[in-house]
């Protein structure tokens, strides 16, 4: 079995993509994930490459785990992220070497993917939402649409006065029917509060309202879900093995919701699917922008079996997201009729564009 030999990164403050070479000169980039990502370079350098340097590459799974217990006084989500990066590289290493999608790997095909498009703005009024919502209905296909209630963890505080009330309505009408309509609070809401808004939504045609409540809250996100017949769904911020366990033996959620970046990789997030397989519930990850993370997703949803209705896609451009422009060659990201392509390339089929990586602060680690 192959050793890791080498271990590199590229950052800037958002983004981290990490590259793996072996003893036989194979090779695969992954990324940890994004936000304070310079800072999540050193975590990985420190507490994550130590361990891998001269380990095999192929048992993915066991060599996280056994780096967790290494790093076993650590636990929490610098140490999730920093994995994140040796996980999805080993993973493009073995489908480089295999000639093969990770898809592929996991049991699926490369294939297009119904996504939503996912608006990450509240400074955004209702009107102007509903106005680009409709155009890329009209000119890009799409038949789900996700918008923003509440403050982000507000305190029932809303991002103007009014606004959940307007927005809900005004962006469902101009969508009309035939088109699946979803929203997150962001923990924005009181549990009293969450309801009276849920049964707004219900009122409007919604059928998923994610974060209602704070997150870490399963108790009041489970009083929410119990008092409405839409989708509650949550789970994006968790890494904690034993906390999913415990959301979805409580019931807290219909719909759960793991981000590959913030679980430490492909292989975690795959036993949250399993797990989640187990209790009947459809998987949705998170994947709210267009770095390495929601590449990663299409192929977790192109091959699990409880794949939950469509792939999150971030509408974002430079305005919002100036940092995730250009870090690939081509076009990856390309929508045709509301869905995007599963890359069929080896590994997760893109390339990293050579002159992101020149500009970005580079370490390495080797064996020895």
């Amino acid at each position: 079995m192959p050793k890791i030999v080498r271990l590199e990164s590229f950052a800037d403050e958002f983004v981290c993509f990490v590259k793996a070479t072996a003893e036989d000169g194979a090779i695969g980039w992954g990324q940890t994930s994004t936000y304070n990502a310079d800072i999540t370079q050193q975590v990985f350098h420190r507490q994550v490459a130590p361990h891998a340097l001269g380990a095999g590459c192929e048992d993915i799974l066991g060599l996280v785990q056994r780096i967790e217990e290494k790093e076993h006084k650590y636990p929490g989500s610098y140490r999730c992220r920093a994995l994140a990066g040796l996980d999805t590289a080993l993973w493009d290493m073995r489908g480089r070497r295999e000639g093969r999608p990770v898809v592929e790997l996991l049991g699926g095909k490369a294939r297009p993917i119904r996504a939503y498009a996912s608006s990450m703005k509240r400074d955004i009024t209702p009107e102007d939402e509903a106005a680009r919502f409709v155009r890329l209905r009209d000119e890009q296909g799409f038949d789900a649409f996700k918008w923003r209630v509440a403050a982000e963890c507000g305190r029932d505080v809303d991002e103007w006065p009014g606004r959940t009330e307007a927005v809900i309505p005004t962006v469902a009408r101009a969508l009309g029917d035939g088109v699946a309509k979803l929203v997150d609070a962001n923990s924005g809401f009181s549990v009293k509060r969450a309801i009276d808004v849920g049964k707004r939504l219900q009122d409007n045609g919604i059928s998923h309202f994610e974060e209602p409540v704070p997150y870490w809250d399963l108790e009041a996100t489970r009083a929410v879900t119990e008092a409405l017949y839409l989708d509650v769904t949550g789970g994006e911020q968790d890494w904690d093995l034993a906390t999913w366990a415990r959301m979805m033996a409580m019931g807290a959620v219909n719909v759960v919701q793991p981000d590959v970046m913030y679980m430490g990789g492909l292989s975690r997030t795959l036993l949250v699917c399993e797990m989640a397989a187990r209790h009947g519930l459809p998987v949705t990850p998170h994947s709210a922008n267009l770095s390495l993370v929601t590449i990663c997703t299409m192929h977790l949803l192109g091959a699990i079996p409880n794949a939950g209705k469509y792939l999150e896609f971030s509408i974002e451009g430079p305005d919002y997201y100036p940092w995730q422009q250009d870090l690939f060659l081509g076009t990856p990201f390309a929508v045709e009729a509301g869905r995007l392509r599963i890359p069929d390339g080896p590994g997760w089929g893109v390339e990293i564009n050579p002159d992101w990586l020149d500009r970005a602060i580079y370490r390495e680690s080797l064996l020895g």
